[in-house]
């Protein structure tokens, strides 16, 4: 499948925020479910494009969305862990259906390389939640280290929630 990488359009932040939450929910990321309030960011695509990059795969042939990623450039509300100097990743997710054709990896390329393309950019910087295997093959096959003095909990009040952290050097 040839998979191409472009600017998510306003008329598709629905259908990907609903593709990003029902990633998280079908595998079980979401510690409340449904109730869980991490959802209504998942889905509000809208309010994380106006504040970075949001990077849809589409099948090239037909346009269809494969995934999305969300792309900060330069710190600002959307980042969580960024420092000057470093581009993040968040909310890397590939619609069920879609899983196994290499659209997370394409997608997290185009996040290296948009990186690259942004004055001072030293490095990019990403957190992951630990049952996130297949992503962490990813980001570990593209040549990104773990960075454990940077883990972090964004729930502090609840123990076990403790996300991991990745960094590449560009």
């Amino acid at each position: 499948m040839d998979i191409r990488i472009r600017h998510a359009h306003p008329h598709e932040y629905d259908r990907i925020g609903e593709i990003t939450a029902q990633a998280y929910l079908g595998d079980g990321l979401l510690d409340f479910g449904e109730s869980d309030e991490y959802l209504g960011e998942l889905r509000d695509v809208a309010k994380r494009a106006t504040a970075a990059e949001v990077l849809v795969a589409v099948d090239h042939d037909h346009d269809h969305i494969l995934g999305a990623v969300t792309f900060v450039p330069r710190g600002g509300p959307m980042a969580d862990i960024a420092r000057p100097g470093e581009a993040e990743i968040r909310m890397l997710a590939v619609a069920r259906e879609s899983r196994g054709r290499g659209a997370g990896e394409t997608l997290v390329r185009a996040c290296v390389d948009h990186a690259r393309a942004t004055a001072g950019c030293v490095r990019v910087v990403l957190s992951t939640q630990r049952t996130m295997h297949a992503a962490h093959r990813i980001y570990e096959r593209l040549g990104f280290t773990r960075t454990p003095d940077r883990d972090w909990n964004p729930l502090p009040e609840l123990d076990d929630i403790t996300l991991l952290t990745y960094e590449l050097t560009l």
